[in-house]
């Protein structure tokens, strides 16, 4: 007798969900660490948040590039890395909070250069990345 395919699937999805959580305490416990190092003072750019998450973009390109173009990994890497650690790491949640807050506390300028500095600094870390990591092993390939 086998079970209903509803319990299946909870069941196959388990692992995947442990690594995600095991993977986001810790990329958030990494995050939080690094908060504490470089606190934001009042008014003032949130340099360590900007930092984490262009770093985050950076390591997800090479990640990425990583698991789905060079190496076979086990099926469970790319959940507790990417999913878990990075998004635990990541906190883009925290730079919405960060610029209302700027902006709401008579700091538009910065508010404002913070909002668009991270988006664009975001996107040219992977992009630039996984670039790079493709073009490193291209090099080695060849």
């Amino acid at each position: 007798m086998t079970a209903p395919k509803a319990q299946r699937v909870r069941g196959g999805q388990l692992p995947v969900v442990a690594v995600v959580a095991a993977g986001g305490a810790a990329g958030s416990l990494i995050r939080y660490g690094a908060g504490r190092l470089w606190p934001a003072r009042a008014g003032g750019f949130p340099w360590a948040t900007f930092g984490i998450n262009v770093v985050g973009c950076a390591v997800i390109g090479v990640f990425l590039v990583l698991v789905t173009e060079i190496l076979t990994v086990h099926r469970l890497v790319r959940p507790f890395f990417g999913t878990g650690v990075l998004g635990g790491f990541t906190t883009f949640s925290t730079y919405a909070v960060d610029v209302r807050k700027l902006v709401g506390e008579g700091h538009p300028a910065t508010g404002f250069a913070y909002l668009a500095g991270t988006l664009c600094a975001a996107l040219a870390a992977v992009w630039l990345a996984a670039g790079a990591t493709r073009r490193l092993f291209a090099r080695r390939q060849t």
